[in-house]
């Protein structure tokens, strides 16, 4: 019987395509928060998966509008009650379920304080998308496994619709319409390619690894290791990564390390050849043949994705691998023991 898991993992090409049809015209009206010239930098607030999409909006919205795109700090504003002055701020929400009570206070004080929001949410009826003065609806439908994927992928793909509208880049919009159908290819090639997962054997622990944009991924996927097999996998920025922890790093310990093509890639190919030096075991996924060729498990990913959308495609064989090392646990997909589909923190 097909887990629920592995089904909104095959859904999301339609998910994200549908958010696109569906959640243009609710966009372009946001367009008009990010020209306020009152708005000089964007301040965001999510927890868990949301995180993750949340730093994949640090980097694209920073590029788009050229101000700083922070993090809020959601205890300041609940468990301490001292929320910061918002001055200058466009407050985003970011929580698929919409529930998360710090993630709302930060919406709800930018109110307070006269300041806009926009809440980023699988539910508009949501306490987060009744706080916030507009709306991108996820469309993702309902989402029955415990761990997020479809919706993570349409959190990351109306970050994706904010950028090309509230940019009025045509090409960008283009681009981000054809995404549904690189998903789709990466699936399937993906699908059979993490099978080369079993030659690792047991696996105690691991280290993703990325830079640039696709920080979010690595994030993204070592979040989804750890929910789904237990296994204690953490992501690094590569850079980071050389900065001391690379000194954890000995012989057989796994590493994924994401290298697509991009202003990364040289950064990344380094840091692959740091840490094959030092005995890692690499799995790498690119679309680059010789950097492939690095590693002792390659997941090839589809070619043709431009690099700012390049996130949504690459976080595919993440997902499916650790899919893949929940099966060799016998883990249960759709309840991983520990876990529930909403967390409420304050």
């Amino acid at each position: 019987m097909t887990s629920h898991l592995e089904s909104e993992l095959r859904d999301q090409p339609a998910a994200l395509a549908r958010l696109i049809e569906k959640q243009l015209v609710y966009a372009e009206e946001i367009a008009e928060l990010f020209r306020r010239s009152d708005v000089q930098y964007v301040l965001i607030a999510s927890r868990g998966s949301s995180s993750n999409a949340a730093r994949y909006a640090q980097y694209l919205l920073g590029r788009a509008h050229r101000v700083p795109v922070a993090f809020a700090t959601p205890s300041l504003f609940t468990l301490y009650d001292q929320p910061p002055r918002l001055d200058g701020a466009l407050v985003v929400g970011i929580s698929q379920s919409g529930e998360s009570p710090d993630v709302v206070e930060v919406v709800r004080e930018a109110k307070r304080q006269g300041r806009p929001s926009i809440a980023v949410t699988n539910s508009p009826s949501s306490p987060l998308g009744l706080a916030a003065d507009a709306v991108v609806k996820l469309e993702a439908g309902k989402e029955q496994a415990v761990a997020a994927t479809k919706t993570y992928i349409n959190s990351l793909g109306a970050i994706a619709l904010i950028f090309a509208t509230t940019t009025g880049d045509a090409q960008a919009l283009a681009e981000l319409k054809a995404v549904p159908a690189q998903i789709q290819a990466q699936i399937e090639r993906s699908w059979d390619d993490v099978s080369a997962l079993d030659r690792l054997g047991a696996v105690d622990g691991g280290t993703v690894i990325a830079r640039g944009i696709n920080y979010c991924t690595s994030y993204e996927i070592a979040l989804k290791i750890r929910e789904l097999s237990g296994l204690l996998f953490e992501a690094y920025s590569a850079a980071d990564l050389m900065h001391g922890p690379v000194a954890a790093i000995g012989p057989g310990w796994p590493v994924l390390a994401l290298a697509p093509s991009g202003p990364a890639l040289e950064a990344m190919e380094t840091a692959i050849e740091d840490v094959a030096r030092r005995g890692a075991r690499l799995v790498v996924v690119s679309d680059v043949e010789r950097v492939l060729g690095h590693g002792e498990v390659a997941l090839p990913l589809v070619e043709g994705v431009p690099e700012w959308l390049s996130p949504l495609v690459a976080v595919v064989p993440g997902q499916l691998a650790a899919l893949r090392l929940a099966q060799l646990r016998g883990v249960d997909l759709d309840n991983p023991p520990g876990l529930s589909k909403i967390t409420l923190t304050r």
